[in-house]
């Protein structure tokens, strides 16, 4: 067959194994280089076989989007309104879909991923038949004003700081209007919460702040508006990445650009999360300490490292032999690393389906790979697959 060589044959005897079969289709769902022509083939398969979730997660241009918004199979069509990548205007179709669970999911859907929305999209479904949906449109049948409680009556400053309901106090502390000797008060106050808020205001001093008793939890995810306002003055942000306080560090690490000196301090910092809030939220995140988190790191986002745009560089490739598997696997992130990289690497067994994925594998190995059921999903991922052999693998597997 054209595109496969001598190794038609040797995929045909592969097709009597169910176990490559499958291989061949899970990697087709997941090929990025997959043309719609495939896809509609793809689509015909079975669902027990060919298992749809991955139409959520691949993506899906204009036509590709059309091609599974008129699919038969209503599986299919739910999974398309969960793809964020799908086309907007061919979506609104689903909005008179003949199937309910189809409309119900699309509608909220249409909220979930806050993307726009195309025109008459909600007139219609506000007139939906179902009561459920034409709630999610319509706001979800929120109470009316009448029935709402009262707005609560205006405190004076003193009252804030000494109001028995915390959610009052920890509102207090963090407001920029309320006088710091004021609010200083709260700086003992029983709750830890309104503590630490006290001691992330803006005009304290560093040694008022390390002299009020708190712990900045791990994940510090709300940090004060004026740590990102400061953080575009290079004076002010040195001041805090030099700060004793955990709090102003992590969330100037989370600011998406800061002044490079600031980068390699908070880069050095000794406190595990400034420097894992640096590399997950900062785009100006050094490579080597991306590198460093991603072959230490110990919780399930270690992945994410690999995924920043400052990971890939010349020189990976180092890391080929290297004893932990997650550097060999960076290794295949080198840009400038030729095809013997991914074919050291291809009988690796802990980074063999990257390896043999990869699109720099030479043409001849690739194919032989179809044919093994360790690999054969990898290599049908692989987006340097001729079209020609993607359609015989399908043929295969219809024919089995």
């Amino acid at each position: 067959m054209d595109g496969t060589g001598g190794t038609g044959a040797a995929l045909e005897r592969a097709a009597a194994d169910a176990d490559v079969v499958e291989g061949w289709l899970r990697g087709l769902a997941g090929n990025r280089a997959l043309p719609v022509e495939v896809l509609a083939r793809l689509l015909e398969f079975d669902e027990p076989s060919m298992p749809t979730p991955w139409l959520r997660h691949r993506p899906l241009d204009a036509a590709a989007t059309e091609l599974v918004v008129a699919s038969p199979q209503v599986q299919h069509r739910l999974d398309v309104t969960e793809n964020p990548t799908a086309d907007v205007d061919v979506l609104a179709r689903l909005a008179r879909d003949p199937e309910p669970r189809v409309r119900f999911v699309y509608a909220v859907m249409l909220f979930e991923h806050r993307r726009r929305i195309p025109a008459g999209v909600l007139e219609i479904l506000a007139e939906d038949p179902e009561p459920k949906i034409r709630r999610i449109v319509r706001g979800g049948g929120a109470p009316p004003v009448a029935a709402q409680e009262p707005e609560a009556p205006v405190l004076t400053p003193e009252q804030r700081v000494t109001h028995p309901d915390r959610s009052v106090r920890l509102e207090a502390a963090a407001d920029p209007g309320l006088p710091t000797a004021l609010v200083l008060r709260l700086a003992a106050d029983p709750e830890h919460d309104v503590r630490l808020a006290v001691s992330l205001r803006e005009e304290l001093t560093d040694d008022q702040r390390t002299a009020i008793p708190c712990t900045v939890p791990q994940r510090f995810w709300s940090p004060p508006s004026w740590i990102a306002r400061q953080a575009t003055d290079p004076d002010a942000a040195r001041r805090i990445a030099s700060s004793a306080h955990l709090g102003l560090r992590r969330a100037l690490a989370a600011q998406p650009h800061l002044p490079s000196d600031v980068v390699t301090l908070l880069a050095a910092d000794e406190d595990e999360w400034v420097r894992r809030t640096l590399a997950e939220h900062c785009e100006d995140a050094p490579h080597e300490l991306l590198v460093e988190l991603y072959a230490t790191v110990q919780d399930r986002y270690w992945s994410g490292f690999r995924h920043h745009r400052n990971f890939a560089r010349p020189g990976l490739a180092r890391f080929a032999d290297d004893p932990n598997p997650r550097l060999r696997n960076a290794a295949l992130d080198d840009p400038e690393a030729g095809p013997e990289l991914p074919l050291k690497l291809a009988d690796d067994p802990e980074v063999s389906a990257r390896a043999v994925s990869d699109p720099r594998l030479p043409a001849d190995e690739l194919l032989r790979r179809l044919a093994q059921p360790a690999h054969a999903a990898a290599a049908a991922g692989n987006p340097a697959l001729p079209v020609a052999v993607m359609h015989h693998l399908l043929d295969l597997a219809g024919a089995h």
